[in-house]
């Protein structure tokens, strides 16, 4: 899952003691884990920990093993994604998902078997939490640190003299990982995910193969079944703690978007019964978001959510918009310009507060709330000039933004435009389409909408001609039909008859 592109933050103090305590904090964590495991090892002989403790060379080796792990974490995403980094709570994420992988490799080594391990959950939980680069790096450190728990904690001594296979093992933990990461990159559907997961037991049973015919492995039969479930173990992992991860760190994956979008989902139900107009708007304005973010690389399925929810502020006052009027009296006609605008812009705040409340992602509630920018309501502007001879302030008849801080948001406020006001056209030809959008982009960029997002002249163009391609499929021209009457018709066909 990509992230949407932001204009990236200046570092303050905050920030840096926020992400250097996440990381102290983790070795420790991880630390602990290990002195509890050497606990339990030891036959929860308290003295006998105590004793282990008080020579504390293999504890501080550990610690030392466990602090390059965080410090690698750390230089990569200095390198990569400065803005992940900035927020702890990302990299909170990352050591929890790796500290419960090893929690539960280690008691699938302890009391099952250790070709058991489901190798690949860390790995699945940062791809689809965040992307293919990123997870693709947390597999190799998860790997880095069982090898480490897996040695510290002896586990290699119980293997029947297997102990020189270490090397082995670690192979085959990022070749586990890894395998699943890209055989599942990219795949939406949960059925599709199961199928895939027996990819994800095969180096396991490359390796069980390999120490029976190169080290007389005995038991082998526990092993082959051992290595053959654990590419369903991994996925069934992966698909119980997904949702928690979501729910805790307000990360949305492919299948939350889809669950989103659905038609039965809770806000998308109210827009079709008491907004329908708006429902109907979002449905295109998601097809031409989704059109775009494809063209310039960003999360197409996030794209799409944001639209289908970004008008949903309109379910507080849905007979005050056009689209839901449907030739009923419009409720303007008694207000003032100056009340009509205050319902008008509202939307998008109230958007942003509703989807808040309900605990959505914060990504899509801020598509609500950006989608408009600060751009002013001309039409009641104007009305406002005709009943005033005075003065009119603009800046009161402006949608209070902010204005686009992604990608996304810009894409959005480039598509939702776009569809409204080619809606409004007689004539739908590619060329006045074109002509519109392009004229809904130059007046933005006038007005210094796309000034805090980090978006560049060629993605503008690139999105110009995808909303351009999409309304033109949309309001595509039709046959005529002719008028041809077949009341003759079926008389003849009865008289045959």
């Amino acid at each position: 899952m990509k992230e949407a592109s932001q204009k990236v933050a200046k570092w303050s103090r905050k920030d840096v003691t926020g992400v250097v305590l996440v990381y102290v904090l983790n070795v420790i964590v991880m630390t602990a884990i290990y002195i509890l495991f050497e606990y339990f090892s030891r036959g929860k002989n308290f003295d006998a920990l105590i004793k282990y403790l008080a020579q504390p060379q293999t504890l501080l080796t550990f610690f030392v093993l466990s602090s390059l792990s965080s410090l690698f974490m750390l230089v990569f995403f200095l390198m990569t994604d400065k803005d992940f980094l900035r927020e702890p709570i990302n990299s909170e994420m990352l050591f929890l998902i790796i500290e419960l992988c090893l929690v539960i490799c280690i008691l699938c080594c302890e009391y099952v078997n250790y070709y058991l391990c489901p190798f690949a959950v860390a790995g699945l939980l940062t791809l689809f939490l965040t992307n293919t680069k990123n997870a693709l790096f947390i597999n190799m450190i998860f790997g880095y640190i069982w090898i480490v728990f897996f040695t510290f904690l002896g586990m290699n001594d119980r293997f029947n003299g297997l102990a020189d296979q270490t090397v082995l093992y670690y192979i085959m933990n990022i070749v586990a990982g890894t395998v699943a990461i890209l055989v599942m990159d990219g795949v939406y559907s949960r059925v599709k995910v199961v199928i895939r997961s027996l990819f994800v037991s095969l180096p396991c049973l490359v390796v069980v193969a390999f120490s029976l015919f190169a080290y007389a492995e005995s038991d082998v039969v526990p092993s082959v079944v051992a290595a053959l479930v654990s590419g369903p173990l991994s996925i069934i992992c992966f698909t119980i703690l997904l949702p928690v991860f979501e729910g805790i760190f307000k990360k949305v994956s492919c299948f939350k978007y889809a669950e989103l979008t659905d038609h039965k989902a809770k806000f998308i139900k109210k827009m079709i019964e008491q907004a329908p107009g708006t429902f109907n708007h979002a449905v295109i304005v998601a097809n031409i978001a989704e059109n775009c973010a494809t063209a310039i690389g960003e999360d197409s399925m996030l794209a799409r959510t944001c639209a289908y929810y970004h008008d949903v502020g309109k379910l507080r006052r849905p007979e005050f918009f056009k689209e839901n009027q449907a030739g009923l009296e419009d409720p303007h006609e008694g207000l003032t310009p100056e009340l009509s605008s205050n319902i008008i812009r509202s939307h998008a705040q109230d958007g942003y507060d509703l989807l808040i409340k309900n605990r959505f992602p914060k990504q899509i509630a801020d598509a609500c709330a950006q989608h408009h920018g600060t751009l002013p309501i001309y039409f009641f502007y104007d009305k406002a000039k005709k009943f005033t001879d005075g003065e009119v302030s603009i800046e009161q008849f402006c949608y209070t933004g902010p204005k686009p801080q992604s990608k996304i948001a810009a894409i959005l406020m480039i598509a939702d435009s776009s569809e409204a006001a080619t809606r409004t056209l007689a004539d739908r030809s590619r060329e006045k389409v074109s002509e519109v959008v392009r004229n809904i982009v130059n007046e933005r960029m006038k007005l210094g909408q796309f000034d805090e997002c980090e978006i560049t002249l060629k993605e503008i163009t690139l999105i110009i001609n995808a909303v351009i391609n999409s309304l033109t499929g949309v309001y595509h021209r039709r046959v005529e039909y002719p008028k041809v009457t077949l009341d003759g018709l079926y008389k003849d066909v009865v008289k045959e008859d």
